[in-house]
């Protein structure tokens, strides 16, 4: 997870996962679109693949990437624990649902059963 977390801290590689989101591309195309130097780049899809997030395969004389978003499962996953509500909050949440649901079927059968008194 760490790898994924320093992988993803940098803005550049960001942003060349976002490109890579779309669709896999050949590195050179990847280099194009950043202002940076072609080894740069290439340093940054090293990182990138290093941490599990692209994958590439050499075709011909070309190297493509693609995102890999198993690399992501793990991250996503500690990231998921810290933004869901904790169980006893779901629990409470069923226990207000409850408790809204016993106000009104009492309400109603309250008032059915005025009126067939009346």
């Amino acid at each position: 997870m760490d790898l994924v977390a320093n992988a993803i801290a940098d803005p550049v590689r960001r942003d060349i996962l976002t490109l890579l989101r779309q669709q896999r591309l050949p590195a050179g195309e990847i280099a194009a679109r950043f202002d940076i130097s072609r080894p740069a780049v290439s340093r940054h899809l090293r990182v990138l693949r290093e941490s599990g997030l692209v994958r590439d395969e050499l075709v011909g004389r070309q190297r493509f990437y693609a995102l890999d978003p198993r690399g992501f499962a793990e991250l996503t996953a500690w990231l998921t624990q810290l933004v869901a509500p904790p169980a006893w909050q779901q629990r409470l949440d069923a226990l207000e649902t409850e408790v809204h649901r016993t106000r009104r079927e009492r309400r109603r059968d309250t008032a059915s059963g005025e009126e067939n008194t009346a």
